[in-house]
């Protein structure tokens, strides 16, 4: 991986060799983030615009010059190049001119997760591992069960008692073993790191692995692309431990090195009212502290974040900004985004959209600003809130005057 050069602690910034077991730094421990540094000029001799036009791989790989990844370990699971939709009646609602709306919930276990864990997965294999393990509140897990089992590699997932079925059944069907810790996502956590000592199992952990914000970032470069490299003024995620956003501003940042793009975007980071110690500590410009994890947005209910420094270089290096939104306000973006577009988001998929709502009525972001939100997860993986958003269905028996009565009271 000539494009590799090493990775370098975000705390004392000493340089390590890019091993497929590297986790943390070693002086500073798990405070000690590692980041992959690249080689640009590498990259530039090995890629340009009309190389990758003609590469006919419309997967995440097509970016393999900007991954830390060898060729020979691609898993075979087809991941990203996930849709891009112009949103125009949407917009129209929430009074912008331009919004592009990315269904990451198309990838094959219906998250954007299935980035990272595809990376993870190919690093066990050039680690010669035969068993992946992390915690995850249920979009990491999933992903991770699903990639592991297209390669033969077991998984033990460790995750929090309120994760939605739907979650849990992916995880069974992908014969993975589940372990569900009664107690919260930061216990889940921490059980799944001393099993992980124990055992010397290959670590998933978004925060502690280095390498999973780097199948992240293809989401970001894939967008670009798929827009004929015309960048967006803003580029709006939901934020739980951090990963995402970070992964997303990375991917900017290297096209924009490799000369493939000619300014950078502005980042919004966007989190749930009860679960927000990303957004405090960028507010405060204090630490992140633990928070409460108080929200039906599952996916992004991390109280203890261990990603929020390469959140918050994000935010502020794109001069970007943070916003909280509330359960009702993630419900009412489920709704808004299925009636508007057709595209079925989960309440973290759609917590992206809720803050562009709420930023855009605050004039955060103006209305003549150009603006793509990614949607990370799919609606189906949890139909309990989906339900809560819409309400129940007419239930009638099988009687037209029945019908007639129903419809007429809804204005039908």
């Amino acid at each position: 991986m000539p494009q590799v050069k090493y990775l370098q602690c975000m705390k004392c910034n000493k340089t390590f060799e890019a091993t497929p077991n590297s986790y943390t730094c070693p002086d500073c421990g798990m405070v000690g983030i590692l980041d992959v540094i690249y080689d640009y000029s590498a990259i530039s001799r090995e890629v340009n615009k009309d190389i990758l036009q003609k590469n006919k791989d419309f997967s995440m790989w097509r970016y393999l010059p900007w991954l830390p990844v060898l060729p020979e370990t691609v898993p075979p699971l087809r991941v990203g190049w996930t849709p891009v939709y112009k949103a125009d009646q949407l917009a129209e609602v929430l009074g912008i001119k331009t919004l592009y709306i990315k269904d990451d919930g198309l990838n094959p276990t219906a998250s954007l997760k299935d980035r990272a864990s595809a990376v993870a997965v190919a690093k066990a294999l050039e680690a010669g591992a035969d068993t992946i393990a992390c915690s995850s509140t249920g979009n990491a897990a999933s992903s991770l069960a699903g990639n592991a089992a297209s390669v033969g590699l077991k998984t033990c997932i460790f995750v929090p008692e309120r994760a939605p079925q739907g979650k849990v059944a992916q995880l069974l069907i992908f014969g993975a073993t589940v372990v569900s810790v009664q107690g919260s996502y930061e216990e889940a956590f921490k059980l799944s790191m001393e099993a992980i000592e124990r055992w010397g199992w290959y670590n998933r952990n978004a925060a502690i692995n280095p390498y999973l914000v780097e199948g992240k970032k293809t989401v970001s470069m894939e967008l670009c692309e798929q827009l004929n490299w015309d960048v967006p003024d803003w580029l709006v995620f939901s934020v739980g431990d951090g990963c995402t956003i970070a992964g997303a501003w990375k991917g900017m940042v290297d096209l924009y090195e490799t000369g493939f793009i000619d300014h950078l975007p502005k980042m919004l980071g966007v989190q749930a009212e009860g679960c927000c110690p990303i957004t405090t500590a960028f507010r405060n410009n204090e630490p992140v502290r633990p928070a409460e994890e108080n929200t039906i947005a599952d996916s992004i209910a991390v109280g203890v974040p261990r990603n929020p420094d390469k959140a918050l270089r994000a935010i502020r290096q794109s001069s970007g900004t943070m916003i909280n939104v509330s359960d009702q306000e993630i419900l009412d973006a489920m709704k808004l985004l299925g009636s508007t577009i057709g595209v079925f988001g989960e309440p973290a998929g759609v917590a992206g959209l809720a803050g562009l709502r709420k930023a855009v009525s605050e004039e955060v972001i103006t209305s003549n600003e150009k603006v793509a939100v990614v949607v990370t997860g799919n609606g189906l993986k949890d139909v309990q809130n989906a339900i809560k958003a819409t309400g129940e269905p007419i239930r009638i028996p099988s009687d037209m005057n029945r019908l007639v009565e129903e419809l007429s009271t809804r204005g039908l």
